[in-house]
């Protein structure tokens, strides 16, 4: 079968997904980068023997590279859509602990925004995985 080029929904939820990993990094390593300390459990902090800023500044820089890897090297696309999604996961217990404490973070500064931010990450986790893989 021939490959198509040119714009797909695929390829534009590729983009946007990079966008949305490129953007949320530099606000993790800028403007929001003390805010969301907050998020950081402390458990992961003496699982990873560093502190809670460093925790932010890696997650923003890994964010940053994933968003445009997975642009930049279509050949590695699938390899880079399974390591979004597993970062996905990994913060996950981060978005829990915030929405446990009560703890406010950019965007998120209610209850109700807090618990619902759990429920995105399943999205997320899906538009990684799909918008990388072939039909």
């Amino acid at each position: 079968m021939p490959r198509r080029t040119g714009l797909t929904v695929r390829s534009v939820a590729r983009g946007a997904l990079s966008l949305l990993l490129v953007g949320a990094g530099v606000s993790h390593v800028t403007w929001g980068r003390r805010g969301y300390r907050i998020v950081v459990p402390g458990w992961a902090t003496r699982l990873l023997r560093t502190d809670k800023d460093a925790i932010v500044v890696a997650s923003g820089a890994a964010e940053v590279i994933l968003g445009v890897a997975v642009i930049a090297l279509p050949k590695e696309r699938r390899r880079i859509g399974g390591a979004i999604a597993a970062f996905f996961v990994a913060v996950f217990p981060g978005n829990v602990h915030q929405w446990r404490t009560g703890r406010s973070a950019p965007g998120l500064n209610t209850d109700r925004s807090r618990f619902l931010r759990l429920f995105l990450q399943v999205p997320l986790v899906a538009w990684a995985w799909w918008s990388t893989r072939r039909r």
